[in-house]
């Protein structure tokens, strides 16, 4: 997985201790929104200029990767947000539109390394202006005492089964498979 500090939305570069968002209570914004405008060069990202392409459709096609870092405790359900919003002509969001909305997510799947985001980052929705910028927001049900994640557009996703043990493949520690 190739991590690009410039699509990331909370965390950073490696996991570092507290760049994590950390949702508490209520719906939060990421630390980080992520500006797709174009900085230099035509055509201009300000004044509602245009937006870079990310590839929405190419194969491969960039993903949402949302990983707990850090388990949950004491809250109820977490939920992520994707949403983007044109430039509002003085280089700043507009109105943001949700692109995606995943389930709410219990608190006991909120482990350590798991992975809450399955998705490639979805084609605007319909009506919607194209997006110059993109935010994640946190929905949580409950006041979270504990949790931390980092969430980025990544080229290449670990996707990788993790299983109820919280370990890859389900299996206990120190289960040998013979080959």
């Amino acid at each position: 997985m190739i991590l690009d500090k410039l699509l990331t939305f909370s965390g950073g570069l490696g996991g570092a201790a507290g760049e994590q968002d950390s949702p508490t209570t209520g719906t939060q914004v990421a630390t980080n929104i992520i500006d797709l405008g174009v900085t230099s060069g035509v055509p201009s990202s300000a004044n509602g200029g245009g937006a870079r392409d990310i590839g929405t459709g190419d194969n491969p096609s960039l993903e949402l990767s949302a990983i707990v870092t850090v388990a949950f405790a004491s809250g109820t359900s977490l939920q992520l947000e994707l949403s983007g919003a044109p430039d509002n002509g003085s280089g700043a969001p507009g109105s943001y539109t949700v692109m995606w909305l995943s389930a709410a997510i219990l608190e006991a799947v909120l482990l350590a390394g798991m992975q809450l985001a399955n998705i490639t980052v979805p084609r605007p929705a319909p009506g919607q202006a194209m997006p110059r910028f993109l935010r994640l927001r946190y929905i949580t049900v409950g006041t979270h005492t504990a949790g931390a994640l980092e969430a980025q557009i990544v080229l290449d996703r670990d996707d990788q089964v993790v299983g109820i043990t919280g370990l890859y493949s389900g299996y206990p520690a120190g289960i040998t498979v013979a080959n």
